[in-house]
């Protein structure tokens, strides 16, 4: 592999591991907010050991993200100094309010929730949870500005060499961002609520002692993750009206579009390949397509069936698909990425600076130990954390520590 190859190897498995922990806190956070709210409105104290339970997990998959989200800040100076050179100076803006965003106000809030159990006045630990929650979305909404910005340059001119911004508005309103973050956002309800519905659905099969807590958490989840399908089959019609020509020609695969959308670049670049990996970002995309109509139609009939109470106490292959389910939706985030990611190629600012431009000068046998060195610490955190959610998830809400009142501590009287 070239030294362009392996950089952009490192850097898609950077950031495809750590896109699966942003998957998941995203869609168990919106959920946790909700089941606190209704938890702290009608005093029932199943939905509270709900949030406490669900909320454990949350933290667990958001301490391993923010690990891997740290290595990202690195990727850009370590490998792709030439992007930051050319066109640092704009979609770095977005970076810079996402990293106030993200490692200041949610980090924070987050803190003061975690710690504020049985300390603060009720409504204002709710209130804490909505805080990190509109953050981690705000958090998202920047990342994808800047990414939009990548896949669509827009409010910026071109002066000495380097990008200049001069219409932030035009940036922040860019298509192919906005449309991104919703399709990203409610993707992240149906890895929640998959989530959710499996784990919920091992300890109904398993017949451990929590069985309402995991039936109505198992109503929750499919309650969540059912619409987010259909949602998010919107999400993705639309986005494919922001396409890039030569990744729809790649996506349809035929001969005549192929050729037509290389001429075209030709046309607008001057001479050279400007195709995308065809292979890649078809069998991505059809692979996306194909896991959404699984997840829609195992979504859509679990519904129905949660109308049958014997079927949610004792059907025991319903249970076990639930629980089968839950990498699938992950694996179709990952598709969707890929199919992103790929079909930019083989531009890093599309239609202005080539991947080839962007790379940092480094020699290859760097390279190859940059990569195996973070390809080495990432399946390690990967695994930590799958361990540690197996293990707790497991384990249910009996042995939970968040928000756990020591045994001598009083009582607290209730805050109206």
């Amino acid at each position: 592999m070239e030294t362009v190859d392996l950089a952009r190897l490192q850097f898609a498995l950077t950031a495809g591991a750590h896109f699966l922990f942003v998957a998941l806190t995203l869609g168990l956070v919106s959920l946790v907010a909700v089941v606190q709210t209704r938890a702290t409105f009608s005093g029932d104290p199943v939905h509270l050991r709900m949030t406490r339970f669900w909320g454990q997990l949350y933290i667990i998959n958001y301490a391993m993200g923010i690990a891997t989200g740290l290595v990202m800040e690195f990727q850009l100076g370590l490998s792709w100094s030439g992007l930051t050179e050319y066109a640092g100076d704009v979609f770095g803006s977005a970076l810079a309010i996402e990293t106030l965003v993200a490692f200041f106000v949610e980090s924070t809030f987050l803190g003061l929730w975690i710690f504020g159990w049985n300390r603060l006045n009720r409504w204002a630990h709710l209130a804490l949870i909505w805080v990190v929650t509109l953050t981690a979305y705000a958090s998202a909404f920047w990342i994808l500005i800047a990414n939009g910005f990548l896949q669509n340059p827009v409010g910026h001119v071109v002066e000495g060499g380097r990008m200049r911004l001069t219409d932030f508005g035009a940036m922040v309103a860019n298509p192919a961002a906005q449309v991104a973050f919703w399709h990203v956002l409610v993707g992240s309800m149906i890895v929640g609520g998959f989530f959710v519905a499996g784990v919920s659905a091992y300890h109904l099969r398993r017949r451990t002692a929590e069985q309402d807590f995991f039936r109505k958490s198992l109503r929750i989840g499919l309650g969540v993750a059912a619409p987010a399908t259909f949602v998010n089959a919107a999400f993705g019609g639309i986005s494919f009206q922001t396409l890039q020509p030569t990744k729809v020609a790649a996506w349809v695969n035929t001969p005549d579009r192929l050729a037509a959308a290389q001429a075209a670049m030709v046309t607008a670049h001057g001479p050279g390949d400007y195709l995308p990996p065809v292979a890649w970002v078809h069998t991505s995309g059809l692979a996306m397509v194909l896991l959404w109509v699984v997840m829609m139609i195992v979504a859509g009939l679990s519904c129905l069936l949660m109308f049958f109470r014997p079927v949610v106490r004792g059907f025991r292959p319903w249970h076990r698909l639930l629980t089968l389910m839950i990498p699938i939706p992950f694996v179709t985030m990952m598709a969707g990425w890929i199919f992103r990611e790929m079909g930019r190629q083989p531009w890093t600012v599309y239609g202005l600076l080539r991947t080839s431009e962007a790379m940092s000068p480094v020699s290859e046998a760097q390279m190859r130990f940059s990569v195996s060195a973070f390809a080495g610490v990432f399946a390690v955190l990967i695994v930590i954390n799958y361990w540690l959610l197996a293990r707790h998830a497991r384990r249910g809400p009996g042995a939970v520590a968040l928000g756990e009142r020591p045994v001598d501590a009083p009582v607290p009287v209730p805050s109206f």
